[in-house]
């Protein structure tokens, strides 16, 4: 079920009697906690997204063997699992695991 709003949520969660549970802030700081949360987790789907999508683009040129245009998207791809890190979006031990795969693939392609 998506809700457009955490409003949505809180009326949802009032005339819903099922196994469905939700506990409505008490404080408007908890609010505007639920709110910034909400927000900042679009924010975080989206990062992770493109950094997903971005890995399979890379993991396709792989499989197509072209050595000098998989070249051009390898730095771009390590960049944005790097700034993914920054933004704490990934775990660094998982960005590591992630280049050092990619690397490793890119350094099996023939010269």
């Amino acid at each position: 079920m998506y809700f457009s709003s955490v409003r949505e949520i809180f009326h949802f969660a009032d005339s819903y009697h099922g196994e469905f549970f939700f506990i409505m802030p008490n404080h408007k700081s908890a609010e505007k906690r639920v709110r910034q949360n909400e927000r900042k987790r679009e924010v975080n789907r989206s990062s992770r997204g493109k950094v997903r999508t971005q890995i399979k683009k890379f993991r396709s040129l792989l499989d197509g063997g072209d050595r000098t245009t998989t070249l051009e998207h390898l730095t771009p791809t390590i960049s944005l699992i790097d700034k993914a890190v920054n933004k704490g979006i990934l775990h660094k031990n998982t960005a590591a695991r992630y280049k050092s795969r990619l690397t490793g693939h890119f350094n099996k392609l023939p010269q």
